[in-house]
Formats: structure tokens, C-alpha cells, sequence
């Protein structure tokens, strides 16, 4: 039985500290979609993610009223693109009808975004690959709710770093289509390596081919759950600390379970994974940043960081699987710049730099996220950037990526603003010295070794 404490604690952690459920994420199978004709493709797309998505949003509405639990964003993701449009697009522009089509069934249905104008080029490319990344500026420019990702690596295959290079220009690209609008379009892009089939975040979801015709993936949230949790144990033992933040995180996954039981009966769709990360948003005491000056560094950034970052991830997700039976997506804590308040006083305050995020992110769910540089930033710089993150995904099997801004006509020192839960960021400042030299290589970096040990 649930005892009132628990009601009321609950009730607490929503009305008080935040908690929330960040997405319901549909994901949609699209392999059925695919036609030699781009009408017949686009029209198959449309109708498919409406039949399946079409009462996800008075669903979601329906849930946060009767259990009092916010859900912030409903979502889609689907096949990528790429392998949808094999057959019947033969220039960029053909994917950009696609892209179009998939705004306009987002819009039409209501949700907030849809993922998966997506390429998986771990290993090498296809022609349809090449032409999907070739539309992505202009898709990201032409649409609202559309959002891209390419995974350009693998623990088991290595890094294409022809797809690396590539990816540097496509984000300065849309960027400059962006420009009037702080480079925005960046913001629904980022490069992956290790990416998973069933992550309901975005800019990075997309529905695997593994995956079923139709799923209910959930990503819950509570920075500001764990923050007050942690209030209560300040300066004892690292035991405490670690048994304070699992009990925590099964709460904050517990009613993400019973938020995607209860879609996936209404809107008669299975239920996959919940996904145990912990999302900031710029609200103040939502922050994984605040989480980390609790567990004892004076800001973001100190020395000890990195540490306490691990022990979050590592605590949060050891208490996570113990309250679902399916846990998948990246699952840990989110360190996008612009959208926690903490990383972002960090970063004005200078505490904490580029170089302090991308060994963060050896540990954390996702890798440099959301953050903004001068927008005369070389691409062959950006394409470095990604190269490394790519490598520290590859070396320890896990997920990372780089959703990155070069945001045109601001530099060091300013700031912008991209509204919402994307939030703002300070301009950071990126290592001067080039990389041209190493990412115009052409080919693949091999896998890492994993049978010989000593």
C-alpha cells in the first residue's frame, strides 16, 4: 500500500522541487513508408505517425491532470529518414519534402518535436545517407519541429571521420541559414557516437530498426528532487550520500513508470523503456549543476567535478533499475550548457570551460551539449570537437555527442538567447590552435581493441 507520506512526499517533489516528466516519446517504425515515389513516401508518413500519435497529446494532458504530474513534452521519433528515402530521393531537396512532411504532421497532431531526420554512418555512407546530411541545413531552416541527428561511430566499428568532416560544415552551414535567428537550427542537430535505438530525447531520438512497429519510451526528470534530498544529508559520509541519491532516483523513475503504463494502455501502444536521466531546464532548482555544489564542489567546473558527476550518473541509475523493469535510452545526467542555469553561471563565471565539459562527459549520459562558440569558429575545429567526444563514446562503450552552436556575428563575451527549455548560454571560448591537418584525413579510425587485456 502507498502511505499518505508518500503521497504527500510526492506531491512535494512535484509542487516544490520541479519533478517532472520531461517526454513521452512515440516512436514509429516508417520502413512500411517507403515507395519509389516521394508523394506516395510523404503521404505514407503523414498518415502512419498520425494514426499512431494523433491522441498523444490529450493523452499526455489527460494523465498530468488526473495524477497532478506535469508532463512537459510529447513527442515523435521514427526510422531514419535516410533508410526511408532510399528509394525515392534522388537530390537533397527530395529529403527536404520529407522534412517538410514531417513538420507538418507534427503540427498537425500537436507535439512538440519529431526526431529522426537521421543518418547512422558509423562505418561509411550510403548515397541516401550523402543527400540526407547534404538537405540538413535546409531542412532544419524550412521546418519548426524537426530534428536531426548522424551517428558517425561506434564502440564495434570505429569513427568515420569522412562522416566527421563532413558533419563540421554541416553545422557551420546551418548555422549561417540560421543566423537571423542565433543559428537556432543548430540547436535540433548533433553527432553521435553509440547512438541507441530508443532514446526519447531530443535533438538526438530516432526509432531502430530493432525496435517494434510502434513503442512508448518516457524520460523523466528531478535535478531539483535530488538537490533537496542531499540538502538533508550535507556533509556526511559518502555512503549516505550515494544510499540518499538511489532512493531518490527510484522515486523520480517510479512515477515515470506509472506514466508510461498508463499511455501506452491509453493509447493501446507498448511500453518500452524509461529513460533515468536526470534533464535541467533553466529554471532555477532545476539544475544538475546546483546537484554538483551539494555534493560539495564550489561550482561547476572546481576540481572534483568529474568525480562527483560519476557518482551522480553511477547512483542515479543503480536506483533507477530497481524501480523498472525496462530501462534504456542514455539514462544518467544531462550537462547541457545552455539549458541549466548552474552550467550556465558556471561558464560566465569561467569556471568552467570546454576543456572541463568534454572530460564531464567521460562520465556523464550525453557529452557537450547545447553549448554556443563563436560563430567564426573554423569547421575543421568543430569537426576536432566531434572527433574527440566520438573517441571518448567509442574507448568506453557508451553514448556521447555533440549538439554545438557556432552561433554567427557573436563571439567571447556575449551572450543568446534561444527562449524556452533550450534556454541561454555565454559564448565559450574554443582552443585556438587548428586541427585541419588531422580531420581532412580520409577514412575511418579503427575500433578499440577489446580481447587482450593486461
Amino acid at each position: 500500500m502507498i502511505s499518505a507520506g508518500e503521497v504527500l512526499e510526492t506531491n512535494k517533489m512535484i509542487g516544490e522541487e520541479n519533478l517532472d516528466v520531461r517526454t513521452i516519446t512515440i516512436g514509429i517504425s516508417l520502413l512500411d513508408c517507403a515507395d519509389s515515389s516521394l508523394e506516395r513516401t510523404c503521404e505514407k508518413i503523414k498518415d502512419k505517425i498520425y494514426y499512431y500519435s494523433r491522441n498523444l497529446v490529450a493523452v499526455g494532458e489527460e494523465i498530468s491532470r488526473e495524477y497532478g504530474i506535469p508532463i512537459v513534452n510529447k513527442r515523435v521519433s521514427v526510422t531514419p529518414i535516410s533508410l526511408v528515402g532510399a528509394g525515392c530521393c534522388k537530390t537533397p531537396q527530395d529529403y527536404v519534402q520529407i522534412a517538410l512532411a514531417l513538420d507538418e504532421v507534427a503540427h498537425k497532431v500537436g507535439i512538440n518535436f519529431i526526431g529522426g531526420y537521421s543518418a547512422i554512418v558509423s562505418k561509411g555512407t550510403t548515397i541516401s545517407d550523402e543527400l540526407l546530411i547534404e538537405s540538413i541545413p535546409e531542412a532544419l531552416t524550412r521546418t519548426e519541429r524537426v530534428c536531426s541527428s548522424v551517428n558517425v561511430g561506434s564502440t564495434k566499428t570505429g569513427i568515420n571521420m569522412d562522416a566527421v568532416r563532413v558533419m563540421g560544415r554541416v553545422i557551420k552551414h546551418t548555422a549561417e541559414a540560421t543566423k537571423d535567428n542565433d543559428s537556432l537550427g543548430c540547436a535540433k542537430l548533433v553527432v553521435l557516437c553509440n547512438a541507441p535505438d530508443d532514446n526519447p530525447f531530443m535533438a538526438g531520438a530516432y526509432h531502430g530498426v530493432t525496435e517494434p512497429d510502434a513503442i512508448i519510451n518516457v524520460g523523466v526528470s528531478g535535478p531539483g528532487v535530488v538537490k533537496h534530498a542531499l540538502e538533508a544529508v550535507r556533509g556526511k559520509s559518502f555512503e549516505v550520500l550515494c544510499e540518499t541519491i538511489k532512493r531518490t532516483a527510484f522515486k523520480v523513475t517510479r512515477v515515470g513508470q506509472l506514466v508510461a503504463q498508463e499511455a501506452s494502455r491509453r493509447l493501446g501502444i507498448p511500453f518500452g523503456i524509461i529513460d533515468l536521466s536526470l534533464a535541467p531546464t533553466p529554471a532555477v532548482g532545476d539544475s544538475v549543476a546546483d546537484i554538483l555544489h551539494e555534493i560539495g564542489v564550489e561550482v561547476a567546473g572546481a576540481p572534483g567535478t568529474t568525480a562527483c558527476l560519476a557518482l551522480l550518473n553511477d547512483q542515479v541509475k543503480k536506483g533507477g533499475v530497481m524501480a523498472s523493469s525496462y530501462v534504456g535510452g542514455l539514462s544518467g545526467a544531462f550537462i547541457p550548457v545552455s539549458e541549466d542555469q548552474g552550467m550556465i553561471d558556471a561558464a560566465e563565471c569561467g569556471a568552467l570551460t570546454l576543456e572541463k565539459l568534454e572530460a564531464m562527459t567521460c562520465v556523464c549520459s550525453v557529452g557537450l551539449d547545447m553549448i554556443a562558440i563563436p560563430g567564426d569558429t573554423p569547421d575543421t575545429t568543430i569537426a576536432g570537437i566531434i572527433a574527440d567526444e566520438a573517441a571518448i563514446g567509442m574507448v568506453n562503450q557508451k553514448t556521447t555527442a555533440v549538439r554545438i552552436i557556432p552561433v554567427i556575428g557573436k563571439t567571447v563575451g556575449e551572450t543568446v538567447e534561444f527562449g524556452g527549455l533550450l534556454g541561454h548560454a555565454p559564448i565559450m571560448k574554443v582552443n585556438p590552435y587548428g586541427c585541419a591537418d588531422f580531420v581532412d584525413r580520409t577514412g575511418r579510425i579503427p575500433a578499440p581493441i577489446h580481447s587482450f587485456k593486461n
